[in-house]
């Protein structure tokens, strides 16, 4: 497909010349059409590690321009959907496609609800992890058991809304499970008088089924932020491994298990995590900063900043200036002090003042903020990565989504360009040397 765009491109090789169809989005991005090439060319392929300049898909999902520091969902402003919208409007607009009405929104929460508690015989499994299991082992673990006790349709005309509500309600209480595991406190159930995200908290703050926990609004509003800010954000890594397992047509389930594997990595959602480590580790030597910000600055000393700069954005991060509020208002509202959170704010203070960090577009970015917060919650480091994944989630889904339904729809097989031995003849053992 094209699109009926008359604009081609060339290739030449050898004096061959091919010309490709260009694919243009809403947005002005063009890409070169190269889904015949092989087959024009006689088995040319082209060669792009990591995929950085590959455009795997259409998508109508997120739209990001790393230049101007801007990030749409749907269309929508992320400032706009951060500042006015729940998160459970967010997750209705990127899995649907639209922002839901009252009615939709309404009908949308009761059946979270309705879904949130898991099948008894699941904290059987939670039992059968050691204390010392990481909680994202535990998510992925348990979201690919829940296909067990919610079989998937792989019906070609269901539009999978069952299987959606049931991921989006119960990963919630696997999150909260997975935490509740690792410190040794007893499980909450899901409380159907609260909200999506004030539920998550009271299930993950609450010391017992007697003990009284009240969501702090304060609170709340900045995890619903969060969550708002991770939804999704394009072909990442495991927005694309999501897509990669569905291409295979496995069901929703195992994708999204395997996109919680993918985002475990420190150089995906594990990057936050990283960020406290590291200022753990300046503390520990002292809160010497100066010292740690001339490291950075010399390309010899092997060391590097934790959550600043972004591999996509070549500005300020949009999500950073949200969060970077709302650090503020948690750490005033809550009256933490942590001898880490005044490292992370001088940190923050040199590379917004120093030029080194100003001319090089090193700003501290969400991964930065969000480890700020998530300490000043009380939140431990090991559970980042899985409030990382709750918020990614119905990206995950959305990007499922649209992949099934793709008239384009095609197992994804990337090819390779081999670099190993030429032909040889097998030696039998006795005649190696």
């Amino acid at each position: 497909m094209d699109n009926g765009n008359p604009k081609t491109a060339k290739i030449i090789i050898d004096d061959k010349e091919y010309e490709l169809p260009l694919v243009i989005g809403t947005e002005g991005e063009v890409g070169i059409n190269i889904l015949k090439f092989r087959q024009m060319s006689n088995g040319v392929i082209t060669y792009d590690p990591g995929y950085g300049n590959t455009g795997s898909c259409r998508s109508a999902i997120t739209f990001i321009n790393g230049e101007e520091g801007i990030l749409r969902y749907r269309g929508y402003n992320i400032e706009d959907l951060a500042e006015n919208a729940s998160f459970t409007e967010v997750m209705y607009l990127i899995i649907f496609g639209e922002l839901p009405t009252k009615a939709q929104l309404e009908e949308f929460e009761r059946d979270l609800k309705e879904n949130a508690m898991l099948h008894e015989d699941m904290k059987k499994f939670f039992e059968g992890f050691p204390a010392t299991a990481h909680p994202m082992a535990i998510l992925s673990s348990m979201i690919t058991a829940l296909s067990t006790f919610h079989p998937p349709s792989e019906n070609g005309k269901h539009d999978h809304r069952e299987d959606i509500i049931k991921l989006l309600a119960k990963v919630k209480t696997i999150a909260a499970y997975s935490y509740k595991k690792s410190i040794g406190e007893p499980y909450i159930y899901p409380d159907p008088e609260l909200d999506y995200v004030g539920d998550f908290l009271n299930m993950m703050f609450k010391k017992s089924p007697n003990h009284i926990y009240k969501v702090n609004p304060v609170v709340e509003k900045a995890l619903n932020q969060l969550l708002i800010l991770h939804a999704d954000h394009e072909q990442n890594c495991s927005a694309s491994t999501v897509r990669m397992v569905g291409s295979s047509k496995g069901n929703m389930y195992s994708a999204i298990a395997a996109g919680v594997s993918a985002l475990w990595g420190p150089l995906h959602g594990g990057a936050n995590q990283a960020v406290i480590e590291m200022l753990e580790a300046i503390q520990n030597d002292g809160g010497n900063i100066e010292k740690y910000v001339n490291m950075a600055k010399d390309k010899n000393s092997g060391f590097r900043l934790m959550g600043f700069g972004h591999r996509v954005y070549k500005n300020f991060d949009p999500r950073a200036r949200i969060l970077k509020k709302a650090a503020d208002d948690i750490l005033k509202e809550l009256g933490v002090e942590d001898p880490l959170l005044d490292i992370a704010k001088k940190l923050e203070e040199v590379a917004l003042n120093d030029e080194y960090f100003k001319s090089r577009r090193l700003y501290p970015n969400v991964d930065f903020y969000s480890g700020i917060i998530y300490r000043a919650l009380g939140i431990p480091k090991n559970m980042f990565t899985v409030m990382f994944a709750l918020g990614r989630l119905p990206g995950w889904i959305a990007q499922w989504k649209e992949m099934r339904e793709d008239p384009e729809f095609r197992i994804h097989r990337p090819r390779q360009i081999y670099v190993g031995p030429t032909e040889r003849k097998f030696v039998p053992i006795d005649e190696r040397s």
